[in-house]
């Protein structure tokens, strides 16, 4: 596990949303992560409609596709300041 990375699902979530969501499986290709640019971005928490699976799957492609380090940095950076502002969705 890395410390920024796409957030991992437990296995059964993990065999539905292959089934259901378009490259969903891309997220393994890379470590999973403590924290992530989708969880940064309001994608965190239970999925409670598609649309969050769809979004969490959006910005886990991005950010792969997309990786540097000043990527990473700012992923660590936004955690932080989610973390003390407080995130509605944090549990």
């Amino acid at each position: 596990m890395s410390v920024v990375g796409p957030r991992p699902h437990m296995v059964s979530h993990t065999e539905m949303y292959a089934k259901s969501v378009d490259k969903f499986m891309v997220r393994h290709f890379i470590k999973p992560g403590i924290t992530g640019l989708a969880q940064t971005s309001g994608y965190r928490g239970e999925v409670e409609n598609e649309r969050d699976i769809i979004g969490r799957v959006k910005y886990d492609i991005f950010y792969i596709e997309n990786w540097s380090l000043l990527l990473d940095i700012k992923v660590i950076f936004m955690t932080v300041l989610n973390a003390i502002k407080g995130e509605e969705k944090a549990y």
